[in-house]
């Protein structure tokens, strides 16, 4: 049980043996190192979770991620009629998880946690990350190594969002509670979207992109992070190159989720209230 897990003791080993790679030779350390991976599958450990003073990054955590892949060998593996070859196993033990749902041919690495009542359209979770109750993974949405997905969050179809493994210290992507990301957004490098944030369909945000809040006089920038139950779409903004003026991409936020747009029957409606695209 989670209980037993020693986190000191698992952490000083992994920082020992990332410092150390021939560490990774001895049974007590691939031991360790397994045992950090299959705590992460069932969600008794995360790369990086939530406490009273913020969100926290375990590097331990996304250290014994790379020592395992170092000590696994690519191995044949199936599906169905789909075959695989990876270093990393399928999630598996499905029988346990009855109020998970997952269509063909939905994806899971092992080292990957899912809680009750998400549901996987055909999608790719990769290890490390973390899908909290309730969370809807739409159709060819990926979602990368130690990326952290809040509870209730919608991430639509073809979602792009980035894990970052490495640097071990630098912070996942993370999507909070409520969150609904709208079709073809690309979130990576770190990015924090708040909790109920609404990003409209298309939007990109990387650790150095812009986002605007153009509700305010003046404009308020941010850049990194986006507030809670913020509403963000695509923009642009005008710099001056040797060659000439063009447009640079942005976010701009242009409103907040309301009492009245979160009773509407569906989070359609309320970005349609706010003219942006889904």
């Amino acid at each position: 049980m989670a209980v037993n897990l020693d986190r000191e003791q698992l952490a000083a080993t992994m920082h020992a043996a990332y410092e150390d790679r021939a560490l990774i030779t001895t049974a007590p350390v691939r031991k360790a190192i397994e045992r950090t991976v299959g705590a992460l599958d069932n969600g008794w450990l995360r790369a990086a979770e939530p406490t009273d003073n913020g969100w926290v990054v375990n590097d331990w955590i996304k250290q014994a991620i790379e020592l395992y892949f170092l000590i696994r060998n690519a191995e044949p593996s199936e599906a169905g009629p789909l075959r695989f070859y990876d270093k990393v196993p399928l999630k598996s033990m499905w029988e346990n998880r009855t109020s998970i749902r997952i269509v063909a041919p939905a994806a899971v690495r092992f080292g990957a946690y899912l809680a009750a009542n998400t549901v996987l359209m055909p999608c790719f979770i990769n290890i490390g990350a973390y899908i909290s109750e309730g969370t809807m993974v739409d159709t060819w949405a990926t979602v990368g190594s130690c990326a952290q997905i809040g509870a209730n969050v919608h991430l639509s179809g073809g979602v792009g969002i980035g894990g970052v493994l490495e640097p071990p210290t630098a912070r996942p992507v993370i999507i909070d509670d409520g969150a609904f990301i709208g079709s073809r957004c690309v979130v990576v490098e770190g990015v924090y979207v708040g909790k109920e944030a609404v990003l409209g369909a298309g939007t990109v945000l990387t650790a150095s992109t812009p986002i605007v809040d153009v509700m305010q006089q003046p404009a308020k920038v941010y850049k990194g992070e986006v507030p809670e139950r913020a509403v963000v779409i695509p923009g642009m903004q005008s710099k001056t190159f040797p060659g000439g003026l063009f447009g640079t991409p942005c976010a701009l936020i242009i409103g907040e989720r309301t009492e009245s747009t979160d009773k509407k029957t569906s989070l359609n409606d309320a970005l349609r209230a706010f003219s942006v695209g889904v």
